[in-house]
């Protein structure tokens, strides 16, 4: 596979919004009612009336946005349920990309080479802010040799909305850029408008998604499966840093890394040793934006393992 650019990924941190004006007019319902007026001349005013009504109740009842279909891609918005939380109350709904047999799609660090996913939701309406989950991806090889990391086949990202007015519904469009991989890479880009109104029929898939993504945790053994520790140690041209893994025997493992910054490009971890339970990983200091040291910084680690996935931030001495 001929290698992609590299942007660095996507920061993670929610989308915020200033107010903005609803752009959406009355012509859809003068539409209907001038159409209900030339085919059913015998309906009464209070029947063609409660038609147009109609309109926009169905509009807000939909689950899912048409499909953005792209070469070897198709991308749409999915819409779930109102979720509360101890600290949050939140609109649940996903992006879900699906791709041909044999394609490939970036997670925001996309490894050797790639293209992350960017997200612009500036143009949606009573949204606050919106946060985009990212269930555990893979390791792949990118054809140019070394590795990506991101997703085959399908994935859905759940997508946390925070309204302005929780009274109102939302209306969500989001353009999003991405990048699909098979023997060449071809960039997309799909223009998705969803109305949520807190009843989506996709909050079972939503949720399915949601227990891939990585649970956040701190640096130790944990439960038999947790991130214990990284050190640096010298090297050859680069400093190297050790990584330390819990899992159990014989059990599948693979590790990830990110800077503090998404303009950090540090290579992919790979392992180096087993000690009955623990995994040893190591990767060079390398890839770091000009001028940044790797001093007193926190890296954040993602092991995979099966269907279980953490995220671990460490600090480097």
């Amino acid at each position: 596979m001929p290698q992609c650019g590299r942007n660095g990924h996507v920061a993670v941190a929610p989308w915020h919004f200033a107010d903005s004006h609803n752009h959406v007019s009355g012509m859809g319902a003068r539409f209907a009612l001038e159409s209900l007026m030339l085919t059913a001349p015998r309906l009464t005013i209070v029947t063609m009336a409660l038609a147009v009504l109609a309109g926009p109740a169905a509009a807000r009842a939909q689950d899912a946005s048409p499909w953005d279909k792209q070469p070897h891609a198709q991308a749409r918005l999915i819409a779930g349920s109102v979720m509360k939380s101890a600290d949050a109350t939140y609109l649940h709904a996903g992006v879900e990309i699906r791709l041909d047999a044999g394609w490939k799609t970036y997670w925001r660090e996309p490894g050797d080479s790639g293209v992350p996913p960017t997200f612009d939701f500036s143009g949606s309406e009573n949204v606050k802010a919106v946060t985009v989950q990212w269930p555990a991806p893979e390791r792949f090889p990118d054809g140019a040799g070394g590795n990506s990391i991101g997703y085959i086949g399908r994935i859905v990202l759940p997508l946390r909305i925070v309204q302005k007015d929780p009274a109102k519904h939302s209306s969500l469009h989001l353009k999003l850029n991405y990048a699909v991989c098979g023997n060449l890479c071809v960039p997309a880009e799909a223009m998705l408008e969803l109305v949520l109104s807190g009843d989506g029929a996709e909050e079972t898939a939503l949720e399915k998604e949601e227990l891939r993504v990585p649970r956040r945790v701190a640096p130790g053994p944990g439960k038999g499966f947790g991130v214990i520790s990284a050190h640096r140690e010298p090297g050859g041209e680069h400093e190297r840093v050790v990584v330390e893994v819990a899992a159990p025997k014989d059990a599948p493992l693979d590790l990830f890394v990110e800077g503090p910054t998404p303009d950090w490009s540090l290579p992919l971890p790979e392992p180096s040793g087993t000690d009955g339970e623990h995994r040893r990983f190591t990767f060079d200091l390398d890839g770091l934006p000009p001028g940044a040291s790797a001093k007193d910084v926190t890296l954040t680690f993602t092991a995979v393992s099966g269907d279980d996935a953490i995220e671990v931030p460490i600090h480097l001495d």
